[in-house]
């Protein structure tokens, strides 16, 4: 998923450790034996276990990249204009437009605007062009021995195992990032179990080459995480002079009465309405840059659920905005 920390070199130290590590294959042996043994013990067949282990060795450049460290970050300003770029916009309303009779019946499925799907499909992978090509076994193998995060690893391990044995997919199109984030939604493995959707039918639930169990999957998420069909993400505001930037915090939810009666209005000059829905005032610029103010309401949280960070959420939010 997007985060705003992607900007990172490789650490040298990380690589001396992980060569040393890869040299070791009988260990790798050994582990993918305990694999084994869990997995049929978790109802795995074997047939599905040789289909999938046999052969696959620790991967190098999985290890690489888990081992970045972040060097920087981006502004709040250049992640946006980075993001949200005039592309990605222009994209995503092609995409929305070759797909409206699809998202229509999945909103009212739903009850989750097409808009937000498309943008985080935008988000995720620019609209299925960028899935990731990494094999999804071999790579949360080679996360789940390697040790830093085993156990987080390891479970995702055995549910890519379940999925590959209920038919939803084969090993060779489990295909994703290198942290295992598969399909056009970039699910994890356990989230797949959980959330992931047949939207067409045809008895799989494939986020890898079906458009409507792709997007469906990303609506169900959402909707499950507690989505309001009546409600907007946010809206960017203008704040008063003097306003106190230690209440813009995300968790600070107050009715959009009490915002409006403290002189916020929105960025296009009309009014916030007295109402009771509540909503918070952040400042992702920092509590310095007062200039760049949302008031983000409850299913800017739901966003967050998808990947929790603000930049994200925000980016979501404005991309769908403008896709449609």
């Amino acid at each position: 998923m997007n985060r705003p920390t992607r900007r990172s070199v490789l650490c040298a130290p990380a690589l001396l450790l992980a060569r040393p590590a890869l040299a070791q294959r009988g260990s790798f042996d050994s582990f993918l034996e305990g694999v084994r043994a869990e997995a049929r013990r978790g109802g795995v067949s074997d047939a599905t276990l040789q289909r999938a282990l046999s052969g696959i060795r620790p991967v190098d450049r999985v290890i690489e990249l888990d081992r970045r460290q972040a060097e920087s970050t981006l502004t709040w300003s250049q992640y946006r204009d980075r993001i949200v770029s005039q592309a990605r916009i222009d994209q995503g309303r092609r995409a929305y437009a070759e797909n409206r009779a699809l998202l229509q019946s999945l909103e009212g499925r739903y009850g989750v605007p097409g808009r937000f799907m498309v943008a985080i499909w935008g988000m995720e992978t620019n609209y299925g062009g960028n899935t990731g090509g990494f094999g999804v076994i071999e790579a949360l193998a080679t996360l789940a021995w390697e040790g830093r995060r085993a156990s987080f690893f390891r479970a995702e391990l055995m549910a890519a195992l379940r999925i590959l044995d209920a038919g939803h997919v084969s090993p060779q199109r489990m295909r994703g990032s290198w942290a295992g984030a598969m399909g056009h939604p970039q699910f994890m493995p356990t989230s797949f179990e959980r959330l992931a959707v047949d939207a067409d039918g045809d008895g799989r639930k494939d986020i890898w080459d079906s458009r409507a169990d792709a997007l469906g999957s990303i609506a169900n998420y959402l909707a499950r995480s507690g989505w309001r069909d009546d409600e907007r993400w946010g809206r960017e505001v203008t704040l008063p002079e003097g306003f106190d930037p230690s209440e813009a915090t995300r968790d600070n939810m107050r009715p959009l009465r009490e915002w409006a009666q403290r002189g916020v209005t929105f960025a296009d000059g009309t009014s916030v309405p007295a109402l009771e829905m509540k909503g918070a005032v952040i400042l992702p610029g920092g509590p310095s840059d007062s200039l760049q103010a949302y008031l983000v309401y409850h299913n800017f949280n739901v966003i967050r659920r998808y990947n929790p960070s603000n930049f994200y959420a925000l980016a979501v939010g404005l991309l769908s905005d403008r896709v449609a």
